[in-house]
C-alpha cells in the first residue's frame, strides 16, 4: 500500500478537506493520507507548484500526490494523472503539472473531461484515481495516454557573464522571499568570483548559513534546502519591509575580469573600508 499526500486550496474553515478524506476512506480504509497544506492561496498555481516542488522528492518513490488546487479542470475542463521522477500526481489540467514537470511528465493519462464534471472533482475524480495508484494499480488503467497538457511556462532566470537576474517566486509565512536563482547557477556563472546581491535599495555581499546570522532587523541572504537564493530580515517581514513581492526582481552582480585585476586607488580603497554597509 502506497502513501497519498494531499495539497489543496480548500482552507481549514470548511468541510471540503474532510469530504475528500472521507471518500478515500470509503474506497480503502487503511490507505495513509498525509496533508502537505490546505492553505494554498485560492486558485494560485504558482504557490501550489512552489510548495509541492519543495517537498515531493522527500517522500518515498511511488508516493501519490493528490492536488486539489483550482480543481475545476482549467481552460480545457480536463484532469490528468502523471508519473514524474518516480512519483505520481493527480490534478486538474490547469498548468500546474506543466510547471512542476518543466514541460511534460514522463507518462500522462487523461482522467476525463467536462462530460464528467462534478461539484467536487477532487473528491469524485482525483481521489479515486489516487487510491487506485496507491494500491499499486497501473497508470494506464485510469485512462488513455495523452500528450495534451495545458502549458504554463516558468519564468526563466537570465544568465549573463557578469550578472544573474532572477525573481521572487514565493513569499513564505515569515515574509521571507524565495527566488528562482539557484546555487548551481551562481556557481556556474560565478566561477568562484565574489558577488553582490541587489534587491529593492539593498545590497548584500555574502551568503549566510541561516537568517539569524545577521543582527535583528538586518537583511540577510541564504540558500535554502532546495538550493534557492532566499532573502530575509532577521526577526522581520522582508516582503513588507522591503516592499518586494511575487515576481520582484533580484540581481547578482559579479566583477568583470578587468575589475578583478585593477586595484582600487588608495583613496577609494580607504572610502570603501569605511563604508557602514561593508561586510
Amino acid at each position: 500500500m502506497g502513501l497519498i499526500t494531499f495539497l489543496s486550496d480548500f482552507g481549514y474553515r470548511d468541510h471540503y478537506v474532510a469530504a475528500v478524506k472521507a471518500r478515500i476512506l470509503q474506497l480503502h480504509a487503511t490507505v495513509p493520507v498525509l496533508d502537505i497544506s490546505h492553505a494554498i492561496e485560492p486558485f494560485n498555481i504558482a504557490h501550489a507548484v512552489h510548495v509541492l516542488n519543495a517537498v515531493f522528492r522527500d517522500f518515498p518513490p511511488g508516493t501519490v500526490h493528490l492536488i486539489g488546487v483550482n480543481d475545476l479542470g482549467g481552460p480545457r475542463a480536463a484532469w490528468h494523472a502523471a508519473l514524474y521522477q518516480q512519483h505520481y500526481f493527480v490534478a486538474a489540467d490547469n498548468g500546474l503539472l506543466a510547471l512542476l514537470c518543466d514541460g511534460q511528465p514522463e507518462e500522462l493519462v487523461s482522467l476525463g473531461t467536462a462530460a464528467g464534471l462534478t461539484p467536487s472533482p477532487t473528491r469524485d475524480l482525483l481521489a479515486p484515481a489516487a487510491v487506485h495508484l496507491a494500491q499499486g494499480g497501473r497508470l494506464t488503467d485510469l485512462g488513455p495516454t495523452t500528450t495534451q497538457l495545458y502549458q504554463l511556462l516558468n519564468r526563466q532566470v537570465r544568465l549573463q557573464d557578469n550578472r544573474i537576474t532572477g525573481h521572487v517566486v514565493h513569499v513564505d509565512h515569515y515574509g521571507n522571499l524565495i527566488t528562482d536563482i539557484t546555487r548551481q547557477a551562481v556557481e556556474v556563472i560565478g566561477r568562484n568570483r565574489p558577488y553582490t546581491i541587489h534587491f529593492a535599495r539593498e545590497t548584500v555581499r555574502e551568503i549566510a548559513a541561516h537568517f539569524q546570522a545577521a543582527d535583528p532587523g538586518e537583511a540577510v541572504c541564504i540558500f535554502n534546502s532546495q538550493d534557492q537564493l532566499c532573502i530575509g530580515i532577521n526577526q522581520g517581514n522582508a516582503s513588507e519591509l522591503l516592499g518586494l513581492h511575487f515576481d520582484s526582481q533580484v540581481d547578482l552582480r559579479f566583477p568583470t575580469d578587468e575589475q578583478q585585476q585593477t586595484p582600487l586607488p588608495p583613496k577609494a580603497a580607504e572610502n570603501y573600508s569605511n563604508r557602514p554597509d561593508k561586510t
